[in-house]
């Protein structure tokens, strides 16, 4: 069936090297595409474009097993059925999803996972955020990272601190900069202040911004300054509200 595709292309594309000049003009590249779809229409080959064979596409699915898009889907209307019921069902519901992360080869389901596993309160749901931090890809990390942003609770700024700490990734750790400045918890200070010694200056500004949202004060982007106030933070001299003053007016 391929073959006789193929010779009718052959023959379409050999009658226009044929053609004059004049006529060639008029046969345009969108003309000769048509004709060649026309051509693998007549030749009865229905299932030659897969995605349109529903039943070809069942086969695959029952060979290989669901899509990454289809395993996605199924997972969000679960939890969808999962979010409206008693916590006995949402604790068994979760304790599926981590068996599904353990086993699941896609990073893009797995950040998915995660995803839906922020929204639901149990210890399994806990363990599957906190076990995304150790993900071995990149992406699942800090799919981890915005995750217990959203979450909270006291174990967020800990579980944070030791990723930045740990990481090799520089994305990963800048996100998890970010996540504890959202958090707003100044348990998160002496985590910053160790970013502010890292030798990278994206680092270094990353954790500027975050002390801004923990420390509710704006000691402008002067590392030093930071590094200073991080010292002590509990304190509330004279000099630092003159300067925090003239910050804000000039």
């Amino acid at each position: 069936m391929n073959m006789r595709i193929f010779d009718s292309s052959q023959r379409l594309f050999s009658s226009a090297q044929t053609l004059g000049s004049s006529a060639l003009s008029a046969l345009s590249a969108h003309r000769i595409v048509v004709c060649f779809m026309l051509c693998v229409c007549a030749s009865g080959c229905s299932s030659w474009i897969p995605w349109t064979d529903p039943g070809k596409l069942a086969k695959q699915t029952e060979k290989y097993g669901p899509t990454a898009d289809q395993r996605i889907r199924t997972l969000h209307e679960q939890a969808k059925v999962a979010a409206a019921a008693d916590g006995d069902k949402q604790a068994a519901f979760t304790a599926d999803l981590a068996k599904s992360i353990v086993v699941e080869h896609d990073p893009r389901v797995r950040c998915e996972i995660i995803s839906i596993a922020t929204k639901f309160d149990t210890s399994s749901a806990l363990g599957i955020c906190e076990g995304g931090l150790e993900d071995p890809e990149m992406s699942v990390r800090l799919s981890a990272c915005d995750s217990w942003g959203e979450r909270g609770g006291e174990d967020a700024v800990p579980l944070l601190g030791e990723r930045f700490l740990k990481d090799a990734e520089l994305d990963v750790r800048l996100s998890a900069i970010r996540t504890l400045g959202s958090l707003r918890d100044k348990a998160a200070i002496p985590t910053l202040a160790k970013a502010l010694e890292d030798p990278d200056p994206a680092v270094q500004y990353r954790a500027v911004a975050s002390l801004k949202q923990v420390s509710g004060r704006d000691l402008g982007d002067d590392v030093n300054a930071w590094r200073e106030w991080a010292l002590d933070p509990t304190s509330s001299s004279a000099a630092w509200s003159i300067t925090e003053t003239f910050r804000k007016i000039f």
